[in-house]
């Protein structure tokens, strides 16, 4: 049995439905709270799609400091080490409440958190290579070292119109937020240092296309290349991407993930991105 076992959250998508040290991964949901229901994440979109008028908007909610430290005593039984993989500190509170369950001891488990800087498939491809070494024996802190030099290799890219939603998740200011959807602004975004910074403003579809390819031309030598959207608003434009990626670069195939409620309750339920990984010199 291996001496240390990961820790992530439900915003992590992974490339494989079965991969190696699965067995050793335990997911803390985010949950999303609607008009006083709390609702659990999943792939069901549903409510955005609907015709229903919310009370009060809708609201992601990281798992709480009870839900880690129930974690930690859990798994402090079994595992001598638990690495701490989550969404990016400034997209969630996840991060917070680990270390302040953390900090609040009663478990035996020596515990390594990792602010992961990403999100969705970033954050999932990290968990994957942390499950991996955790089967091949690896010490905690060796793979706390390993998973904080991978977080560099990994980009995101992301065009979020629902600029309402990105202010009750305090990524933006209100002004902007209500300036930004009058005059109908769609920004687009890069994930950098784990939090969204605006690059530029997109024009038109054909405009999204020329960026987001813009920005997979960039590599020269990906491991994974993945696209993920919420509700289809950009169907003709993810076809037209997927067309140029595979007729001009020769590279990681284009995979695509559908966001999770929480996630879009996040980043908007519109949102569209690009996640890319680069191959890394042989460490692991």
């Amino acid at each position: 049995m291996p001496r240390t076992c990961i820790i992530t959250d439900s915003t992590a998508y992974f490339t494989k439905s079965i991969f190696t040290g699965q067995e050793h991964v335990t997911i803390l949901p985010h949950s999303v709270q609607v008009d006083g229901h709390h609702l659990p994440d999943n792939k069901d979109l549903s409510i955005y799609t609907s015709s229903t008028h919310f009370i009060h908007s809708p609201l992601a909610l990281a798992p709480s400091v009870e839900a880690f430290r129930n974690a930690y005593a859990f798994l402090g039984m079994k595992y001598k080490e638990i690495v701490v993989i989550l969404l990016s500190s400034h997209l969630s509170q996840a991060i917070v409440n680990a270390q302040t369950a953390c900090q609040m001891g009663k478990t035996p488990a020596n515990i390594f958190i990792v602010d992961s800087q990403n999100t969705a498939i970033g954050l999932g491809l990290l968990v994957q290579a942390a499950a991996e070494l955790t089967h091949r024996g690896y010490a905690g802190s060796e793979i706390n070292r390993l998973i904080r030099g991978m977080v560099n290799h990994i980009y995101s890219v992301f065009c979020l119109p629902d600029l309402s939603h990105l202010y009750r998740a305090g990524l933006i200011d209100p002004a902007q937020a209500i300036v930004g959807e009058m005059l109908g602004v769609i920004p687009f975004f890069t994930l950098e240092n784990g939090r969204l910074v605006h690059t530029q403003k997109i024009r038109s579809p054909r405009h999204l296309v020329d960026i987001m390819y813009e920005f997979v031309v960039e590599f020269e030598n990906l491991k994974y290349l993945a696209l993920l959207q919420g509700i289809t608003t950009f169907d003709q434009e993810s076809r037209n991407l997927r067309d140029r990626i595979s007729q001009n670069v020769r590279t990681a195939p284009l995979c695509e993930h559908s966001l999770s409620l929480s996630l879009a309750t996040i980043l908007g339920p519109h949102c569209i991105g690009l996640v890319a990984m680069e191959n890394i010199p042989k460490e692991l």
